[in-house]
């Protein structure tokens, strides 16, 4: 049911102090204004780059005036241009905030506002170390600043083209404090670099090239996470992410940072951006030449969220984004488009009358939209969905554009299908017969097959059965609909469990599966009632997971359109979708219901069939994918991640799975892991054991559990291998070797007599193959026969 959009003035300026200027400078200049709002929308910042007359200038607003000083500044070329306008956090007090004006040559003054007194000057500083540097790109994160500056060569002949690596991304503390203004030390991100546009989400900056950028270095993003110290180089078309934690300044170098990865990005076609923007989750939204509207994780992933109309994007063509919740606006040439962030489905498109429109920050709704025009602010919002005594219209018309999508796929024909060349009749004539008997049942309740032909009435009889459960689904909607709010859940649940059942017993298409990513992401919690439902979940006596679905709907859960199928548009796998309700209401249970997946498909699928779901990605993998989208990491997450490694019970998997826990240092966990999963194979058995050694010979954490540890030897393994491994990976000590030492953290052979015992005393593998002929008392022993 679609949601109707209103469109409603809040404020006509004149609740601004000087609004009658601020109305007067939208309106000046040929180039769009930058408009932004102070973190607590009490002041408006208006920012006009266009040429003489008037002067390039910023002017500060004020809403609800109670006097005091202004601020506006403006300037005059050759004076250095003013490149940013950032709010930063003060910690004197609590939601606090002062302004910082930078300026291209590094100059930045800060500003504060004092309720009657009004804005005053707190200090002025100098954010570049270097005379000659020039700042490009500005963003603030917290409370500090982080910059991309140009350092031109020292040799002014020099020719620029040869210097592209000019550039330095920075990174420096601006600490307000009672003592008034004090910058932190610089740090150096990045140097010899290309020119890059800074844009800082909450944890993570984004460098997006510029657009002057060359092609070689333009084919990737770069992003930084500042309290890892760790820069991630990313080329999400084509799935490419590879980071590297920066030690030392040494390594903050472009050229250097970029070796080990130029063979794999020197074959990717540049990189497609028009506009670039951060989320309010923290992604950075990317809208390409071509209109496509892409969302770039903090991972360096990146997903399709919406094409937007009117063909190629002229580079000088504004496009305005901004993210209000779940919810994404864009405005282009005049045109409002509101789409969902999670299934990328168009909820509204508005065509404005306004020429200029910037988004301002909505307080308290986080999804409420405010819009900022010439002629005043704007707020955006839904009204309900109304309730239509007749709802046949709009029946009719999804039965042919169905049809249209069903018959289109079929055809072999490259003309176009349309709903009016269906409504004429002719060849088509199902959806017609359909839309007669939906309309005529709907209309005669009492008496459904009175005026329709003999063909119809005699199909209307057919599916009588049909029609009957469409309309009690029907009259649910209406009781959702018309339910006080104490019933409307119970409600809510019934009608998501019989749409998740019905889809469940149909073709799982990809029009299905976008249908159910929007059930689940709108009714999370009865999407979840309904799983348990239709899979028929529940523990035994033993406490173990069991289910009993049918093999039906086993394969439309597993082998569905997957996400290479899908591609970035936001939906993802049916299970997916189950994986991610289990995290959020029973994450205990994801373990034993990717267990039980893979026992189904062990007995469905041959092993390593490219049919089945196996054959593809693996169903653990999968379900970790889902985990790795997870908003914040917690010691339950890590716990989660060692179970669905281990309840693979693939031997890659077990060895990451007692990696990860030799790196936490959970040594009983490890022996247990060790001992419970050799008993799988050989091979494996193999791995662990050496795994292990190579640890008790780095240290003494695992002296404990050597009784534990020593039957797991595997019979292969002699004592000259066991010595080998002990001796590669002993710790190389720094200082001259002592025969005595006072640490009491080295490995002696003590420690290692009882395994040596062990493998020396244990009977050979060779020699239980000839002990019977050795034992024999005929010398020589006979000749073997010949196979002919």
């Amino acid at each position: 049911m679609k949601r109707a959009g209103m469109l409603r003035q809040v404020s006509d300026f004149s609740d601004f102090s000087r609004g009658h200027g601020l109305q007067e400078l939208l309106r000046q200049g040929e180039e769009p204004s930058y408009v932004q709002s102070s973190p607590d929308g009490q002041h408006l910042l208006v920012l006009q780059k266009s040429r003489p007359p008037p002067l390039p200038r910023v002017v500060a607003f004020q809403r609800h005036s109670i006097g005091g000083a202004n601020l506006e500044r403006n300037w005059q070329p050759p004076q250095p241009a003013l490149v940013g306008l950032l709010f930063l956090q003060s910690p004197v007090t609590l939601g606090s905030w002062v302004l910082a004006i930078v300026w291209e040559h590094g100059r930045t003054e800060v500003w504060h506002f004092v309720v009657a007194v009004g804005w005053q000057l707190l200090q002025t500083l100098e954010l570049c170390q270097g005379a000659r540097a020039r700042i490009v790109s500005v963003c603030s994160q917290g409370a500090s600043l982080a910059w991309c500056e140009e350092r031109p060569p020292l040799d002014a002949h020099s020719d620029m083209s040869k210097c592209a690596f000019r550039f330095c991304v920075c990174t420096r503390a601006l600490e307000v404090g009672e003592q008034g203004v004090r910058l932190g030390s610089i740090r150096i991100v990045l140097h010899n670099s290309p020119e890059y546009q800074i844009l800082a989400s909450p944890q993570h900056v984004f460098l997006v090239p510029a657009a002057a950028s060359f092609a070689t270095t333009s084919k990737f993003l770069l992003i930084w996470h500042p309290e890892k110290a760790k820069l991630a180089i990313t080329a999400p078309s084509a799935g490419f992410v590879h980071s590297k934690v920066l030690h030392s300044s040494s390594e903050s170098d472009f050229r250097k940072l970029l070796l080990g990865s130029v063979g794999l990005l020197s074959g990717l076609a540049p990189l497609d951006i028009h506009t670039s923007a951060v989320s309010n989750s923290g992604g950075l939204l990317l809208v390409s030449t071509k209109g496509a509207v892409n969302m770039v994780e903090p991972d360096g992933t990146q997903r399709h969220i919406f094409d937007l109309e009117g063909g190629p994007l002229a580079q000088g063509r504004p496009v305005q984004l901004k993210t209000f919740g779940s919810i994404l606006a864009c405005v282009l040439a005049g045109v409002l488009y509101l789409v969902d962030q999670n299934s990328g489905r168009l909820i509204e498109k508005k065509i404005l009358s306004m020429k200029e429109v910037h988004f301002l920050e909505s307080l308290g709704e986080e999804d409420s939209i405010q819009l900022l025009t010439q002629t005043g602010i704007y707020n955006f919002s839904f009204s309900k969905p109304e309730d239509s005594s007749r709802p046949e219209p709009c029946l009719v018309e999804m039965v042919f554009e169905e049809a249209c999508r069903y018959y289109q796929r079929r055809s072999l024909s490259s003309s176009k299908l349309t709903v009016e060349k269906l409504k004429k009749g002719g060849v088509f004539q199902a959806p017609v017969a359909l839309a007669a008997i939906l309309q005529h049942s709907i209309n005669q309740k009492q008496k459904p097959a009175q005026g329709l032909p003999d063909t119809y009435a005699k199909l209307l009889s057919t599916m009588s059965l049909e029609l009957q459960s469409y309309m009690s689904l029907e009259l649910l909607k209406t009781c959702v609909v018309c339910a006080p709010e104490s019933d409307v859940e119970s409600y809510c649940e019934e009608l998501v469990e019989q749409e998740v059942s019905r889809v469940l017993h149909s073709d799982m298409d990809k029009d299905n599966l976008a249908y159910l990513n929007s059930v689940f992401a709108s009714f999370p919690k009865a999407a979840w009632k309904a799983t348990r439902s239709c899979l028929q979940l529940q523990q035994n006596g033993d406490g173990l997971l069991v289910a009993r679905a049918t093999p039906e709907v086993w394969k439309k859960v597993l082998g569905g359109p997957q996400q290479e199928d899908l591609g970035h548009n936001g939906v993802v796998p049916l299970f997916e979708l189950i994986c991610a309700s289990f995290l959020r209401f029973k994450p205990k249970w994801l373990p034993s219901f990717v267990e039980l997946t893979q026992q189904y498909v062990s007995l469905s699928w041959a092993y390593s069939s490219k049919e089945g779901p196996e054959g593809r990605v693996p169903l653990y993998k999968r379900a970790l994918g889902v985990l790795a989208r997870k908003n914040k990491r917690s010691e339950a997450d890590d716990e989660m991640e060692l179970e669905l490694l281990l309840c693979s019970k693939r031997p890659k998997a077990v060895l990451q799975a007692l990696h990860f826990l030799i790196c936490l240092k959970r040594w009983q966990r490890v022996v247990e892991v060790a001992e419970k999963f050799s008993k799988l194979s050989p091979l494996l058995n193999k791995e662990i054991f050496t795994t292990l050694l190579a640890e008790f010979a780095q240290h003494r954490e695992l002296d404990p559990y050597l009784e534990t540890l020593w039957p797991l030897c595997p019979a292969e393994l002699t004592a000259s291998d066991i010595l080998t491994v002990v001796l590669q990976h002993l710790p190389r000590s720094q200082e001259d070797p002592v025969p005595f030492s006072s640490e009491g953290n080295q490995l002696t052979v003590g420690l290692l007599k009882p395994l040596l015992q062990r493998v020396v005393q244990r009977p050979c593998i060779q020699d239980e193959m000839y002990s019977d002929a050795l034992q024999s008392p005929i010398f020589p022993p006979p000749t073997p026969p010949r196979e002919h």
